[in-house]
C-alpha cells in the first residue's frame, strides 16, 4: 500500500509509479477516500528493490507491505504442511529435548561419554556436543575437529541423534560428511547469509536438521525468520528456530531472555521453536526456571547445556551447564507443563 505525501498523485506521478511497478509485474490501483487517495500494489510486493525505488520518490510518504517478506517460511506457504522428524518424534506434535555439553574436551572424552549416558537416562532425545566453539577471545579454546569422533562414538553408544555447531564452510563439510543428525548455527553466524545459503545447499536431501539460533544483536522477528528463509530456499526445509537471549543483557543474566517471542514466531511461520535457556540466562541455577517459562510460552523443544561434572568442563559448561540429575527433574516438570498448557495453546 502506497501512502502519498499529499491528497493524491498527479497524472505524471501515477505514470512514474506505474512504470516502476510494471518492471516487477505489478500494477497500481487507486483507492479514493473522502479526503485522501491511497494506492494498492497488485502483485508480489516483496521485491525489495521495487519498494526501495518507490520510497525514494519524494512525493511518497511511505510504502506499507501486506505480504510476508518471506515466501517459504510463511504460514501460508506450501511448506506449512512439512513435518520434521528426529528421534522418533515429530516437531510440533511431540516435545523435543536436546541436551549435552557446550564443548567436547578431546583430552577427557570420558566426560562426554558419561554425560551422553546421563542425558539419555534423563530422557533427552538428542545429544548436543560442541566440536568447534566460537570464542570472544582468540586465546580461548576454539575446539578441535578430532572431537567429532568422540561425538559419533557417543551416538553409537547411546543411540541418540547428535547435534553440533559449525562456524564455516569447512566445518560444515566435515559435519555433513560425518553424518551428524543436526547442525547448529550459532548466534554469531545467524546473519551470515553466504554461510546460511551454503548450509541449505550442502544439507539438502540429507535429512539433516538445522537449528538456527537468534542473533544476539538481531532486531525484528522478520529478520530472524528471513535468515531461516536463506537455508530453506537453498534446499533444506528442516529448520528449527532457536531463541537464545539477546543484548543488551539483563543485569544478572548473560543475555536478555527472549523465550516470550515464541507465540509471535508461531503467528508468522510454521517452523518449530526450540528455546535455549542456558545461553539466555548463563547461570545453571536459573536454567530450570527459564526452561519452564519457554515451555509455558509454547516452545516445541528445549536445548539445554548438560554436563556430568560441570566444574571440570570447558567452554561455558562450568557456569551454565546443569547436571543429568537436574535435567531429569526438569524434563519431568516440562512434560507436565506441556500437558497443562494444552488448554491455553489449542
Amino acid at each position: 500500500m502506497i501512502i502519498p505525501k499529499h491528497e493524491h498523485f498527479t497524472d505524471e506521478q501515477v505514470r512514474e509509479v506505474e512504470n516502476i511497478l510494471a518492471e516487477f509485474n505489478c500494477i497500481l490501483k487507486a483507492i479514493k477516500g473522502r479526503t485522501r487517495t491511497i494506492y494498492a500494489i497488485h502483485g508480489d510486493e516483496r521485491e525489495e528493490l521495487m519498494i526501495n525505488r518507490l520510497e525514494g520518490l519524494d512525493y511518497i510518504s511511505r510504502v506499507d507491505t501486506i505480504q510476508s517478506p518471506y515466501k517459504l517460511m510463511d504460514l501460508a506457504s506450501e511448506l506449512a504442511r512439512h513435518e520434521i522428524h528426529i528421534a522418533g518424534k515429530t516437531i510440533g506434535k511431540d516435545f523435543l529435548f536436546i541436551a549435552g555439553q557446550c564443548t567436547i574436551d578431546p583430552k577427557n572424552p570420558s566426560y562426554f561419554y558419561e554425560t551422553a549416558a546421563g542425558v539419555k537416562e534423563a530422557g533427552a532425545d538428542v545429544l548436543r556436543g560442541g566440536v568447534w566453539k566460537p570464542r570472544t577471545s582468540p586465546h580461548s579454546y576454539q575446539g578441535n575437529a578430532d572431537a567429532i569422533k568422540i561425538l559419533l562414538e557417543a551416538r553409537s553408544r547411546t543411540g541418540l541423534p547428535v547435534n553440533t555447531e559449525i562456524m564455516d564452510e569447512e566445518q560444515l563439510r566435515i559435519a555433513v560428511e560425518a553424518g551428524v543428525d543436526m547442525i547448529q548455527v550459532g548466534t554469531r553466524n545467524a546473519l551470515n547469509y553466504s554461510l546460511l545459503k551454503k548450509i541449505g545447499e550442502l544439507t539438502a536431501h540429507t535429512g539433516i536438521i538445522v537449528l538456527l539460533k537468534r542473533g544476539m544483536h538481531m532486531g525484528t522477528l522478520d529478520e530472524f525468520v528471513c535468515a531461516a528463509e536463506y537455508i530453506v530456499s537453498c534446499g533444506n526445509p528442516n529448520v528449527l528456530l532457536c531463541p537464545r537471549g539477546t543484548v543488551p543483557a539483563l543485569d544478572g543474566y548473560r543475555n536478555h531472555p527472549d523465550e516470550s517471542i515464541t507465540p509471535l514466531l508461531k503467528q508468522k511461520t510454521w517452523a518449530g521453536v526450540v528455546v535455549d535457556p542456558s545461553h539466555s540466562v548463563g547461570k545453571s541455577r536459573f536454567v530450570p526456571q527459564c526452561a519452564l517459562a519457554a515451555v509455558a510460552y509454547g516452545a516445541d523443544g528445549l536445548c539445554i547445556e548438560t554436563h556430568c561434572n560441570p566444574k571440570s568442563g570447558i567452554g561455558d559448561d562450568p557456569k551454565q551447564a546443569i547436571t543429568p540429575d537436574v535435567l531429569r527433574n526438569l524434563i519431568g516438570d516440562a512434560r507436565q507443563m506441556v500437558a497443562f498448557r494444552g488448554k491455553y495453546l489449542s
